[in-house]
């Protein structure tokens, strides 16, 4: 797992500004490197390209990039409100980190200040003719980098935002977290069989959210400079709260000054994220399902869908006794397949108790799991199914599709 700090420059660059910042950086750029080539240009160049017409130019790109930036922005802003209303909010941050959303915001507000600046340097005077030349060049490249976008953003409309969209990000947000947590299963670390109770020293929680990040190198030198050993309680994604249990150490007892240093490897958050959390992307696709399955919306197809989804996330686990320990002082307990079968299983079974399509459906998921791997999902798919079942049972469905249901069930289908 990275550092804290590469953690945090990961999350910096999501953000939409970064790559607003750069087309200013071009804008700036241009207007250096317009006077410092104009004295290689001769002006001849300048009246064979025309470029007195590079104010025209600049003019319609701040004037024309302001108002479609605007535009742009109220229909992603849309699509953020109609996934968060059909879907869940959970998954509008996915939609907000879309690289190509972003990309053409930055595009079209970058232009608008590549355009701005521009206007303001030729208004100073800072160019000659042979300047001006530079600035036109600039001009063309970045009319050629809206055009670009603006074909990409009519594309990308047609499906931005939609339910199959939304679900698509979620799916593959959820299915990158497994397949990385199943390749590094401890996080480099040791596997946490027990924690020693006698001798260890507890670290407790100072603040309140949830780990969103753990800096496992930060943790191995503390774990060296002490000459002990580091158990870790929480994996990302638990939520903590003041004097819940971080992790022990084995080592008595410990001073100010290393706790706040064991404290810091843990990044606490007001919210879970899906790239170190597996089991939120989970969640996340139980939530819609569960809104699709409530009276007001009443469709059980989607539900259908993301079970099917499930399958596919999952069917991907595999158990790795290989795992490569880089941070041999650090022991971090394995993410657990009952708590993946019932985040993603158990709402449904619950919402779509009365609804023998779901629960079929759910049953022969739950059979496909276990058929598939049932040295690793028996168990939990067998007690699941027995919860789904006895939910149907109360619902209560006719005894036909009882009949159809038990049928289903993992072992006997």
């Amino acid at each position: 797992m990275i550092s804290r700090y590469a953690w945090y420059l990961r999350e910096t660059l999501k953000q939409v500004w970064v790559r607003v910042v750069s087309f200013a950086v071009l804008a700036l750029l241009a207007a250096g490197l317009a006077r410092i080539l104009s004295r290689y240009l001769p002006e001849k160049l300048a009246l064979q390209t025309g470029s007195e017409a590079v104010s025209q130019l600049l003019n319609i790109l701040t004037s024309s990039m302001l108002a479609v930036t605007t535009f742009s922005l109220s229909i992603a802003v849309s699509a953020f409100a109609a996934a968060a209303g059909s879907a869940t909010p959970r998954a509008t941050v996915l939609l907000q980190q879309d690289r190509t959303t972003q990309n053409v915001l930055a595009t079209f507000l970058g232009a608008f200040l590549f355009g701005l600046v521009g206007l303001i340097a030729l208004h100073a005077e800072f160019y000659d003719a042979s300047g001006k030349v530079v600035v036109f060049l600039f001009t063309i490249v970045v009319i050629g980098f809206v055009v670009v976008t603006l074909i990409r953003w009519i594309d990308h409309l047609m499906q931005f935002g939609r339910m199959g969209d939304t679900l698509d990000r979620v799916e593959r947000a959820a299915s990158d977290a497994l397949v990385q947590r199943l390749e590094n299963p401890f996080l480099g670390g040791r596997r946490q069989l027990d924690v020693p109770r006698e001798r260890c020293s507890v670290v407790l929680a100072s603040d309140t959210g949830n780990i969103q990040h753990i800096d496992m190198q930060a943790l191995q030198d503390c774990a060296d400079s002490l000459d002990a050993r580091i158990f870790l309680h929480r994996l990302p994604g638990s939520f903590v709260a003041p004097g819940v249990p971080l992790m022990s150490v084995s080592a008595m007892p410990l001073d100010d000054e290393p706790v706040a240093a064991l404290r810091r490897a843990l990044t606490i958050g007001v919210r879970r994220s899906f790239e170190d959390d597996p089991r939120f992307g989970l969640i996340v696709l139980t939530e819609i399902a569960s809104r699709a399955l409530s009276p007001a919306v009443n469709d059980p197809g989607t539900a259908i869908d993301i079970v099917g989804r499930h399958v596919r996330i999952l069917s991907q686990w595999r158990e790795r006794e290989d795992a490569d320990v880089r941070f041999d002082r650090v022991y971090v307990p394995p993410i657990s397949v009952q708590d993946a079968v019932e985040d993603a299983f158990r709402p449904i079974a619950r919402d779509g108790a009365g609804l023998s399509e779901v629960q079929i459906r759910l049953q022969k998921a739950l059979n496909a799991l276990f058929e598939g791997a049932p040295d690793i999902f028996g168990p939990a798919c067998a007690a699941m199914s027995r919860e789904a079942i006895e939910r149907a049972e109360a619902a209560p469905l006719r005894p036909s599709e009882l009949s159809v249901l038990r049928s289903a069930a993992p072992g006997r289908g």
